[in-house]
C-alpha cells in the first residue's frame, strides 16, 4: 500500500471533500468560518496596541474587536507546518527562487522576484480585508453557505487571476512551460 503522504499531488475531489469536512468542524466547534486574513489583522492590531496603547484605547476597532492570537492563527501555523510536512514526506522540495517562466519573461533577478511577490502579497491582503474576507473565508466558507457576496468574490478573484496571468505571461505561457 502506498503512503498517501508521499504523493506529489492528491485528488482535487478528495482534497475538496477534506476541506468541506474541516469547514463543518470549524462551524461545529468554533461557530466560525474558516479564514486566514483575520489572524494577520489581529496581529497588526496587537502590534499597534503594544506600540501606541493610547491610540488603541481611542480607536473604535479595539472596542468592537478584541484582537488576539486565537484559533485562526493556529490555522495559519497548521497551513505552514502541513505544507512543510507534505513537502518533506513527498520529496517535492524544489528550492526555486526565480521560476523558469518568470525568468524567461522578467529576467534572473531574485530581488525583483521577491519584491514583486511581497508587493503582490500586500495587495492581496489589502483586497481581502477590503472584501471582508479572503479566498478561504469567501471562497470556501462563504460559498459553502451559499452567500451571494462570496460567490461574487470567488468569480471575481478567479477572473482577475486569469486575466493577470495572461497579462504577465501572455496567451502562450502555458505552452512554454
Amino acid at each position: 500500500m502506498n503512503n498517501p503522504l508521499a504523493k506529489h499531488a492528491w485528488s482535487p475531489y478528495l482534497v475538496g471533500a477534506g476541506i468541506g469536512v474541516l469547514s463543518w468542524f470549524a462551524f461545529w466547534s468554533a461557530d466560525h468560518p474558516l479564514g486566514i486574513t483575520t489572524a494577520f489583522e489581529h496581529t497588526a492590531a496587537l502590534g499597534i496596541q503594544a506600540v501606541a496603547p493610547q491610540f488603541a484605547e481611542s480607536n473604535s476597532y479595539f472596542q468592537d474587536n478584541s484582537p488576539k492570537i486565537g484559533w485562526e492563527w493556529m490555522l495559519v501555523v497548521g497551513v505552514l507546518l502541513g505544507s512543510l510536512l507534505s513537502s518533506f514526506a513527498s520529496g517535492d522540495r524544489e528550492r526555486v527562487v526565480v521560476p523558469e517562466m518568470w525568468r524567461r519573461r522578467f529576467g534572473d533577478s531574485a530581488a525583483l522576484r521577491m519584491s514583486v511577490a511581497f508587493f503582490a502579497a500586500g495587495l492581496m491582503m489589502f483586497g481581502a480585508r477590503l472584501a471582508k474576507g479572503c479566498t478561504s473565508g469567501h471562497g470556501i466558507s462563504g460559498t459553502l453557505q451559499l452567500a451571494a457576496s462570496s460567490w461574487v468574490f470567488s468569480i471575481t478573484f478567479f477572473t482577475v487571476a486569469i486575466v493577470t496571468a495572461f497579462l504577465l505571461y501572455g496567451r502562450r505561457a502555458s505552452e512554454n512551460v
